[in-house]
């Protein structure tokens, strides 16, 4: 036995020993090679890389929670459909963003109004906010493709597949980075005599106000869905197929908004650190006041009943509201822009029906209206070293109104032009045949579930 313990002694020498001068060359040869930058600037370097990486996955991540509130609030014959369109967005944005729409974002300026420069994106680019080119792009990608996929939701059981592929290049190639370039890409918004700019930390207008401006355009030019309203204009309820579906959906986007708020402080070290935590704090308690303020104003005053979808939205509005203010507030200011984001949805959603715009998921609501309210909300409850009303500086709130209106009039223009023009060239909605039957059988030629489910589901309404 000792003579076989011996026998491995010798043996582990022969691969201690190189390990252990393989690892003394890497601690004392390898700074050589870092000696441009050091290494504390290497591993600081490698940190934020992998925070902002990390953060973009789970924006991403995102996708699958859109994908699931718009397949379980709509009917169970356009599951398919809406699945697809929430795959297909995304591969339009990596696309088009990747060709086109970061340079257009992010490239040198042109007077403040659209980025000239970085087409085709590749590693050769210079680094960005400290981070390789490559990841930063990755990170504004899924932003982009969230902006895009908010529209699907407004738009669903009614819009051609091959109508949704053309909006969504478009507004990942053109309209979202453009208009985010006023803001983001350092633009005319950003430098704004009043206040200090206009600010939008994470996306309230940029992604959620622009997604929402237009899903109602686009709703509105679509018509709203066969039997949504009668003769009368009195409108008729149509159920969603699974609130199973649904309440997963949003709970995946309440964890991909921890990456979407959070991620946006495009760092983690030092200070950096502390921001981050306000951010995830703020955001999880705007999310919790905005599902009890919908909760209640729904039961006490709409629905007589707590209604889950509506409470589910109202975290979402929650979370779309502090999106913007969420590094400039306190938490007990997020719990208040919370708890008015989950108001505003419930008689958002009220208004619409009045108006007869239909919108399936209450995308508008979420989106663009508490999209709206949480860019003002800057310009009213904002601290640390923005202005605003409660520091007694109206210069702010000037600056939040002017960036609001003027992604109101992109949006607006821009939407009418899109949505108009792909009606009269390839065909914007669906037949009535086609609609009654289903998108999944008439577009795809498959259905989410057997015949008898879509049946039972009450899917042929």
């Amino acid at each position: 036995m000792k003579t076989i313990a011996l026998k491995s002694m010798k043996w582990l020498r022969w691969v201690v020993i190189p390990a252990v001068v393989s690892i003394a060359l890497l601690v004392f040869v390898t700074p050589a090679y870092a000696q441009d930058t050091g290494p504390i600037d290497e591993l600081t370097r490698g940190l934020n890389t992998f925070w902002m990486l990390l953060t973009a996955f789970l924006v991403f991540w995102m996708q699958a929670g859109f994908a699931l509130v718009e397949a379980g609030l709509t009917r169970a014959k356009n599951t398919t459909n809406i699945l697809f369109k929430n795959l297909i967005d995304f591969v339009f944005a990596t696309l088009a963003f990747w060709a086109f729409g970061y340079a257009f974002m992010y490239g040198s300026s042109a007077g403040g109004w659209i980025g000239t420069s970085g087409y085709f994106v590749d590693a050769s680019l210079d680094d960005v906010v400290g981070v390789p080119v490559l990841a930063f792009w990755f990170f504004q990608l899924v932003f982009a493709g969230t902006a895009a996929t908010i529209v699907s939701g407004a738009m669903a059981e009614r819009t051609k597949f091959s109508a949704y592929l053309i909006y969504s290049f478009f507004i990942t190639a053109i309209i979202y980075p453009i208009a985010g370039h006023w803001v983001w890409g350092g633009g005319w918004l950003w430098t704004l005599p009043f206040g200090d700019g206009f600010r939008d930390f994470a996306g309230s207008t940029v992604v959620h106000s622009v997604g929402g401006w237009l899903a109602l355009i686009g709703a509105i030019v679509l018509g709203p869905r066969l039997g949504r309203f009668t003769k009368d204009g009195k409108a008729v309820a149509i159920p969603g197929h699974s609130i199973t579906l649904v309440t997963l959906g949003v709970f995946i986007l309440w964890l991909g908004w921890f990456g979407f708020n959070p991620g946006s402080q495009l760092a983690i070290h030092g200070g950096n650190a502390d921001a981050v935590a306000l951010v995830a704090v703020n955001t999880a308690l705007a999310a919790a006041a905005g599902a009890i303020g919908a909760m209640s104003i729904s039961w006490l005053f709409v629905a007589k009943k707590p209604d889950l979808a509506t409470t589910l939205n109202g975290a979402l509005a929650g979370l779309v509201a502090i999106t913007a203010p969420c590094a400039y507030v306190t938490p007990g200011f997020s719990l208040l822009i919370g708890v008015i984001g989950g108001v505003i949805v419930v008689y958002g959603a009220v208004w619409l029906e009045k108006l007869k715009i239909d919108d399936p998921v209450g995308a508008v609501p979420v989106h663009l209206f508490n999209g709206v309210w949480g860019t003002l909300a800057i310009g009213i409850f904002g601290t640390e070293g923005i202005g605003s009303l409660v520091t007694g500086d109206t210069g702010q709130l000037v600056a939040q109104f002017i960036g609001v209106a003027a992604y109101g009039v992109w949006c607006v223009v821009t939407g009418s032009i899109l949505f108009l023009g792909i009606k009269a060239v390839n065909g914007l909605r669906v037949s009535r045949e086609e609609e009654i039957k289903g998108l999944d059988i008439e577009e795809h030629g498959i259905q989410a579930y057997p015949n008898d489910v879509v049946g039972a589901l009450g899917a042929t309404d």
